[in-house]
């Protein structure tokens, strides 16, 4: 609990295996999660076995490999179904820290911000992290289009380590949403929609043999969907709305 809000934390997992324990013995070392959700997406490895092994934590598993924005759509309405006020999504390959789940939670426990990123790009350090120099280059190029088009000024739209409020996730139509990698911006850009705030962390980042990462045929794919998904904002704002911008309620 935080301030009498249950946090749960979601690990949208695939071939996790290898960093699994390691990443959910940090999160719980934090101290103030209340349980741990692991969806794995039809993994070919260990992951489920390891993850059915770990204390407060419920596994669901989908038979089929329905995509990391499925995986994500399965992590959201249980954490909700479990009644969890705050809601930390965290990738279980271990790319992210979890020291940062107490931060990131106090700044959804006080009401300034419904969501909140941990942001690679803040502190300066990604590249000494280990992201490679063209990932680097296609998130700032990416992140420049998307503040332009948006209307907005975060320091990235691509990082997996993210924190939402209950009240948030239920506003957002995020069942609409890619299947795919794009999901993670399509949401970003509802919480926009909805006028909602987000905050940012500066977040360190490990890119190891472990960690997961896709390749370059489907970074560019999620860049174009990325583009289409700002683009589709755009529309919204001339037409009142679309698929995945639902019309402003107005007071």
């Amino acid at each position: 609990m935080l301030n009498g809000q249950k946090v749960v934390v979601v690990m949208p997992a695939y071939n996790a295996a290898p960093t699994l324990q390691r990443t959910y013995d940090e999160v719980m070392a934090q101290q103030i999660v209340d349980s741990v959700i692991v969806v794995d997406d039809a993994s070919h490895d260990e992951t489920v076995a390891i993850a059915r092994t770990l204390d407060r934590v419920q596994v669901e598993v989908h038979p089929l490999n329905r995509g990391y924005g499925g995986n994500q759509k399965t992590c959201y309405r249980l954490a909700l179904a479990a009644g969890a006020d705050i809601v930390i999504m965290i990738h279980p390959d271990y790319q992210y820290t979890p020291a940062l789940i107490p931060a990131m939670a106090s700044m959804v426990a006080s009401g300034l911000y419904p969501c909140v990123l941990g942001s690679r790009i803040l502190g300066g350090a990604a590249l000494q992290g280990g992201m490679p120099a063209w990932k680097y280059f296609a998130n700032r190029v990416l992140t420049l289009a998307e503040n332009l088009l948006l209307g907005a000024k975060l320091s990235e739209y691509h990082t997996g380590y993210r924190t939402f409020s209950r009240s948030l996730l239920e506003q957002l139509p995020f069942e609409q949403n890619s299947d795919d990698f794009v999901f993670d911006n399509q949401i970003l850009a509802q919480i926009i929609w909805l006028g909602c705030p987000i905050g940012e962390i500066t977040c360190p980042a490990r890119y190891m043999p472990e960690a997961s990462s896709i390749n370059f045929r489907r970074s560019v794919r999620y860049g174009f969907g990325c583009l289409s998904t700002a683009l589709q904002y755009r529309a919204a704002t001339l037409r009142g709305g679309g698929r995945l911008f639902p019309p402003r309620h107005r007071s």
